[in-house]
């Protein structure tokens, strides 16, 4: 499985900014794309990564970082094998690599994740 994001860039406090990942790869032939709990996680400089939002496999039910509540918006397209990730009111502590995130549990013995190669979000004047 490959994840690719892109989107990312400079934008000023209070902007917008679309995150989109695309997915590719023979993994989602035997793991079907929508059978994969999908995320969205960031890495700020000198922080941890921390988890932003989360969309179920079975179901789609979709969960949020308080920190983005209400500001951003988690989405997938099963069809496309997309990921997207909309961000409104942004601020300057929002500036991070985000990463896409593919993870998918079948049992102990199963167990798959993968992570796309980050996109860069300043947020700045």
């Amino acid at each position: 499985v490959q994840l690719v994001e892109s989107g990312g860039g400079l934008v000023q406090p209070g902007g917008s900014l679309n995150l989109s990942c695309a997915g590719s790869g023979s993994g989602f032939i035997f793991r079907p794309f929508e059978s994969y709990a999908m995320r969205w996680v960031r890495e700020a400089p000198g922080k941890e990564r921390e988890l932003i939002a989360v969309i179920s496999g079975p179901g789609g039910a979709t969960n949020y970082a308080n920190f983005v509540k209400g500001r951003f918006t988690i989405a997938r397209d099963i069809a496309k094998k997309t990921l997207s990730l909309h961000m409104n009111s942004l601020k300057p502590e929002d500036t991070a690599v985000y990463y896409c995130n593919a993870y998918y549990f079948g049992g102990t013995a199963a167990e798959f994740e993968y992570w796309g190669q980050g996109t860069q979000i300043t947020v700045s004047a």
